[in-house]
């Protein structure tokens, strides 16, 4: 198992922040993380995010963030790995205590979308596809999505009703979460009957883009001990890539990179599928959930679908996903997200959920993505004893 405990974790909450910048958003995250840890700085920064370049001219986040928190002079970088920046920033941080060069490290998503609308926006997501096979011919994110989603739907027999589950589970949680995005619970039959983005993927259907920041500082067990009451250890770590363009897989229906990172994840943490207590995996698009719960153990190929239309992915059902809303409902603030993911497990575990607490929560795991699929980074969380 690894050597590291998370002790310090903090988040805003996603929405359209029009008259704060990039920095503040970092800084507001990373405040409430080091007064969580009870500690005034960190030896070391990795800033998860995906388009400050496009989107708020401003790249060399590494610098920008360390002296506007107040730890200038500090070793400092940004990951990038489109929308699994923060999984990956997250795996820095890890990976720098475990190598014990470095005492204390901070992981910070943070990201801006809402300053541009449109076509800019919708461009600079398309910046994680494969620029010379898939960008040039006009693809994006959401007909990335879309083409998934109807392959699935053609090989499965399936049609687009079938994966309201996932978004009407998102919308239940994330009602719950008074930082989620959208607080709005959603029916079934309203879910298939939404405009479409790129069909069949519906307004429904795709996770919301938005501003936020979330923060997590981990140290080593022996350490983490003596600093915090109620630290969580992460148990598994691991980061796993996939072919850029879709159509140089073997099967675009399955995700070898997700796969791969959670069966290593869960072999350094000893556990198995029925031994994970929620999930928080990357629902971009409803399919991406299916995909990812098919990958990582929880159902068979083609079957993932079947545990949102069984309700086995609710807060008291078989594995719990999305327990804040997920992408779908708390918002998606791309590079961002994967840090969101991790600060809410460690909710769950800390037993701080509040209403969307899991009961005896133990063991959790985060799955961020980026792009479909190219990236996979999955953690997996422990309740300390």
């Amino acid at each position: 198992m690894l050597n590291v405990s998370i002790i310090g974790i903090g988040q805003t909450g996603v929405k359209e922040y029009w008259d704060t910048s990039i920095r503040h958003l970092a800084w507001y995250a990373i405040e409430a993380a080091l007064d969580d840890a009870h500690i005034s700085s960190v030896d070391a920064l990795y800033v998860g995010n995906m388009l400050a370049g496009e989107l708020s001219n401003q790249k060399h986040l590494g610098a920008l963030v360390a002296d506007f928190a107040g730890q200038r002079g500090i070793e400092a970088v940004t990951v990038e790995a489109a929308d699994a920046s923060g999984g990956a920033a997250m795996r820095q941080a890890v990976l720098a205590v475990q190598s014990g060069l470095v005492k204390t490290a901070l992981a910070v998503g943070v990201e801006k979308m809402t300053d541009e609308t449109g076509t800019p926006v919708t461009a600079a997501l398309s910046t994680g596809l494969d620029a010379d096979y898939e960008l040039e011919q006009g693809l994006t994110m959401a007909g990335m999505g879309a083409l998934i989603m109807r392959r699935y739907m053609y090989e499965y027999g399936l049609d687009v009703a079938d994966f309201a589950g996932f978004s009407v589970n998102a919308h239940a949680n994330g009602a719950d979460n008074p930082l989620a995005m959208f607080r709005n619970r959603l029916k079934a039959e309203r879910f298939a009957a939404a405009p479409q983005i790129a069909t069949p993927v519906s307004l429904f259907d795709a996770a919301p883009g938005g501003d936020g920041a979330a923060s997590v500082i981990v140290t080593s067990r022996e350490r983490a001990m003596d600093m915090v009451p109620q630290p969580v250890r992460v148990v598994g770590s691991a980061i796993a890539t996939d072919t850029l363009g879709l159509h140089d897989r073997k099967n675009i229906l399955w995700l070898t990179a997700a796969e791969q990172s959670a069966k290593k994840a869960m072999e350094q943490a000893g556990v198995m599928p029925d031994d994970i207590d929620l999930f928080e995996l990357h629902d971009s698009f409803t399919v991406m959930a299916a995909l990812s719960l098919e990958a990582a153990g929880f159902a068979e190929p083609g079957e993932g679908w079947k545990l949102a239309r069984d309700e086995e992915i609710g807060r008291d059902g078989r594995i719990p996903i999305s327990t804040f809303g997920g992408l779908k409902a708390r918002g998606n603030p791309a590079g961002a997200t994967g840090v969101y993911q991790i600060v809410e497990v460690c909710r769950q575990l800390r037993g701080e959920a509040e209403a969307c607490q899991i009961a005896d929560a133990k063991v959790g795991m985060a799955q961020n993505l980026g792009s479909s699929g190219a990236t996979a980074v999955t953690h997996v969380l422990m309740r300390d004893s």
